[in-house]
């Protein structure tokens, strides 16, 4: 296994729309425990397969580590495609390891129904609320090329561009690997 540097905001693979999978082979099994790996030792609680630089469909979530989900099972979503919304909407604190030390209210529907296929290439249905649904849609947004920031107001989103500025020009730390969007890397504090 091996842990995936992870792109930062502004990368130009992080405002592309994912690419489908047609088929599972070795190669992508693979992917997959890389990013859960990768997840974990970032301290994530989800990640899609284009914050580690890949274009294919594919998220990886575990929310079991967040006190009060202990007992939920951790996920593999390929191709997932949400099928329905709550009209009900919370608002949460997000944070993403895309934009590190980043972290906003966003408003987002409490609940929603997702369908998509497992790494047995199983087609799931899963419903879900709360935290899970908050993370679902939000490693869907980064297969469709949106940031959480996305969903703030214009007001917002204004105050934030320094911020995000400065995240895209490698100003700023982190306790993994990040790829910059002119492509250079910087080491985590705690490789170097």
């Amino acid at each position: 296994m091996s842990i995936l540097p992870i792109y930062v905001y502004d990368h130009a693979i992080l405002k592309k729309k994912a690419v489908k999978i047609e088929h599972i082979d070795d190669s992508i099994l693979q992917f997959i425990e890389d990013m859960k790996q990768t997840m974990h030792e970032a301290e994530g609680i989800g990640l899609a397969a284009n914050q580690v630089g890949s274009p294919l469909a594919l998220t990886v979530i575990d929310i079991s580590p967040v006190e009060g989900y202990e007992q939920v099972k951790p996920l593999v979503m390929i191709n997932p495609e949400i099928t329905y919304y709550s009209d009900e909407e919370t608002d949460y604190e997000e944070g993403c390891l895309s934009l590190p030390h980043l972290r906003e209210l966003v408003l987002r529907p409490e609940a929603i129904q997702v369908q998509f296929y497992n790494e047995q290439i199983q087609p799931q249905t899963i419903e879900a609320d709360g935290l899970l649904a908050r993370v679902m849609q939000h490693e869907i947004d980064h297969l469709n090329g949106i940031y959480f920031t996305d969903r703030l107001s214009q007001l917002k989103r204004t105050l934030l561009q320094s911020k995000l500025r400065r995240i895209s020009k490698g100003e700023t730390t982190a306790d993994y690997t990040i790829v910059l969007p002119d492509g250079s890397t910087i080491q985590s504090e705690n490789d170097q």
